[in-house]
Order: structure tokens, then C-alpha cells, then sequence
């Protein structure tokens, strides 16, 4: 843009200064208006976070899934939770001090399965990277009269560690969410004649990571001992199940399978069944089963050559099945009512279990029921199943009807 004046160069100076004051604050541009910075809210930072079914799924890699799983779950914990919880620090606190061979984290998962249905995944710590986990239609026994004391339990594939962190949810493999999680303790199958007051007290006072300096043979190594065994009896220290809660777990007679998938029963067969060819469909126990493989690895999954590696060797991708798992194995939970403070009791009425009162102090426990997916919270954020669906946007979850709980 030219300018014409007879005083020339000066002119055109005096010109620029005048355009330059008119650029300068407040006439131009207008003041800006000052704004307060905020903190995003809990549901912002779940939204810029990916995934958690896409991470499970393996669809999406992170590289610290304590960190990514941690704040997925303080975003979405509850600012008043109901029940027994674990605060977020003390949960990564826990993870830590068992990531290594010798670890002995676990975890249950509440799995409200759209096919499967409702059951939970007991997932036991073998290595630095892996669990072993099995599926307990009812949850774990909590009463020492219960007419069910004996419940089922399917052996599964074994899992990564860091899915002792998950809580999520989708359309295709409902609900997950930690209902308890802690460490756990290898007892002796075969208990001694006698068991003295000051071993039983020891149990109770020492923690276990504490306890497990002093011996060579760690927790792992005791688990892979007796699991090989079909014998364990196992003692879990958690944040939500009573002080000294004790079961065992048996391998049913005749579940041996060799790795190659022969079964070691002998004697006569049963004469094979050949299905209709009207439409397909298995019972709820097959469903459980295969409704656990597909949630671990996503069902979108298409990599067929992983899916054959992941059955070869009975362990999802990243984990190793160091402890000789086969899936679908069949194995019996009980609760071990001596072990968790009950003795037997006598009457008119037969035989019972109550408390035991050793030196003044009441051991044993208030019984208790496991209810459900439309009772039974996250003992993380205090959540119940739908609300995990809800966090994570699933809509028009149907899951499968027909569950009951225990209750006698």
C-alpha cells in the first residue's frame, strides 16, 4: 500500500507509528478475559486414556500397566464406597512388592459373562509375569454349614500378571471387576497330628512377605509343588475375605490329562454322543470355560496363528505357563473350616461348626454370602457390575439370567 505526501519519507514513518499505536492494548486487540485453570474431571481423564477392553484384548500395547490401570481406577472410584476397599496407593504398593519370581499376588474377579454368565476367577501368582487361575460358578465358600461347601472349579488358561489390575467392560464379555485381591499362602496339604497355638497365631501376626524371608522355598515354588500334586491348601490374606481364610483345592480323580490332551481314565467308555444337526449349543460349564478364553483375548481377535499358540500352550500371549496347566481340568474348592478357625460342634440337631475360642480370643469368622452381580461391589473403586458398564459406555448390555447365589 502506497502513500502520496510531500514530505516524503517522514510522512510515511509518521504513518507506520500511528497504525503501531493503534495495535497496542486495550483498543486493539480486545483485553482477553482471564480464566481460572480448572482440574479435569474423573470422567476427562478416563476419556483421554485409551481403552481398558482394547488393552486387555491386546488390540492396544502400553508399557506400564500399573500406572494406565491405577488411574483408570481412581478416575472411576467412587467418592464414598460402601463395604471393604483398598486405597489406590495401597493397591500399587501391593502389585510392586510381588513383581518378581518369588511374588505371591492374587486376585478374584467378579466376570458377569453374557454367555458364562456370572462366576469368578481366582487367579494365583507362579512367576514374575503369570497366574494361574481357575472359574468358581458360585464364588468361594463363606459359611462353614453350607449345604454347598464344595463348589467347582475350572482350570482356564493362565494369565498375565498385570491382569490382576483390570476392571472393564464390553458388550461382547460384560463385566470385570476386582471383588478381592491381596497375597496368599501355601499351607501343608497333610496337617500334622497336632497344631499348637503359638504355629496357629504365627500365621496370623506374620505378614506373608515378611514370613517368606526366612524360608528358601517361596510361595510359587510351593504352589507349582502341590498344584502338580492335585492337593493344595491355600490361605488367602486379602483386603475384603476375614482373617485366616483357608480352602482347599482338589483336582477331581480322573481330570489328569497329559499334555498332548489324552486323558489318563481307564476302563470302559462311554458310547459318544453325536449331536443333532438342528442348531448348536453347550452347557453353561463349556460356556464358562470358552466365555474366559474369549474375554482375555478379546473377541475381536482375528490372529488365527496367536488363538493356535495360546491353546498349544494354555497361555495368553506375554505369560508363560510355567506350572503345567491344562484347561479345562475340573478341580473342587472347599472351605477348610479347621484351618479358618471353626471346630466342630455336636448337639441334638448332629453335627455342626462353630467359632473356636482359644486363650480368650475368638477365631473363625462371620459368615458370609457371595451374591452377585447385582450386589457384590469392586473392593478398588466400590462399583457394582453395571456401573462398570456404564464407565465404559457400553449401552443395551444383556447379561445371562438363571444365577443364584448360595445362600444356605
Amino acid at each position: 500500500m502506497s502513500y502520496s505526501s510531500s514530505n516524503g519519507r517522514a510522512e510515511d514513518e509518521e504513518s507506520d507509528e500511528s497504525v503501531l499505536a493503534r495495535l497496542r492494548r486495550p483498543v486493539s486487540p480486545p483485553p482477553l478475559k482471564r480464566r481460572r485453570l480448572e482440574q479435569p474431571s474423573s470422567q476427562e481423564q478416563q476419556d483421554c486414556l485409551p481403552s481398558t477392553a482394547a488393552v486387555e484384548a491386546g488390540r492396544l500395547s502400553i508399557d506400564d500397566h500399573l500406572d494406565y490401570f491405577s488411574r483408570r481406577l481412581s478416575a472411576a472410584r467412587r467418592a464414598s464406597p460402601s463395604g471393604p476397599t483398598l486405597s489406590i496407593a495401597n493397591f500399587k504398593e501391593l502389585y510392586l512388592r510381588n513383581q518378581h519370581d518369588n511374588g505371591a499376588h492374587f486376585v478374584i474377579h467378579q466376570h458377569d459373562h453374557p454367555i458364562a454368565g456370572t462366576h469368578y476367577d481366582l487367579r494365583l501368582q507362579i512367576n514374575e509375569l503369570s497366574s494361574v487361575s481357575w472359574a468358581i460358578m458360585y464364588g468361594l465358600p463363606g459359611h462353614p454349614n453350607s449345604q454347598k461347601l464344595n463348589r467347582n472349579a475350572t482350570e482356564t488358561r493362565v494369565h498375565c500378571l498385570w491382569n490382576h489390575l483390570i476392571e472393564t467392560a464390553s458388550s461382547r464379555t460384560g463385566s470385570l471387576l476386582i471383588w478381592d485381591t491381596g497375597e496368599y499362602e501355601i499351607l501343608p496339604y497333610d496337617k500334622p497330628e497336632e497344631e499348637t497355638d503359638d504355629e496357629f497365631e504365627a500365621s496370623v501376626d506374620v505378614p506373608i512377605g515378611v514370613a517368606d524371608s526366612g524360608f528358601s522355598e517361596s510361595q510359587p515354588s510351593k504352589l507349582n509343588d502341590d498344584f502338580r500334586k492335585g492337593k493344595i491348601r491355600l490361605r488367602l490374606h486379602g483386603a475384603r475375605l476375614p482373617e485366616n481364610y483357608t480352602i482347599t483345592l482338589r483336582m477331581q480323580r480322573g481330570s489328569w490329562k497329559s499334555e498332548l490332551g489324552g486323558s489318563a481314565r481307564t476302563g470302559r467308555r462311554r458310547p459318544r454322543r453325536i449331536p443333532k444337526p438342528v442348531k448348536e449349543q453347550t452347557d453353561s460349564e463349556d460356556e464358562m470355560r470358552d466365555g474366559e478364553e474369549r474375554t482375555a483375548v478379546g473377541s475381536d481377535h482375528s490372529d488365527n496363528d496367536e488363538n493356535q499358540e495360546i491353546r498349544r500352550n494354555n497361555a495368553y500371549t506375554g505369560s508363560l505357563n510355567s506350572i503345567g496347566s491344562i484347561h479345562q481340568r475340573t478341580w473342587y474348592v472347599s472351605l477348610d473350616r479347621e484351618s479358618s478357625g471353626f471346630q466342630r460342634k455336636r448337639d441334638k440337631d448332629g453335627l455342626s461348626w462353630e467359632r473356636r475360642n482359644e486363650q480368650g480370643k475368638l477365631l473363625g469368622f462371620e459368615p458370609f454370602f457371595v451374591r452377585g452381580r447385582d450386589a457384590e461391589k469392586s473392593v478398588i473403586t466400590g462399583r457394582l457390575g453395571k456401573e462398570v458398564l456404564a464407565d465404559e459406555g457400553v449401552v443395551g448390555y444383556v447379561g445371562r439370567a438363571g444365577w443364584r447365589p448360595v445362600l444356605a
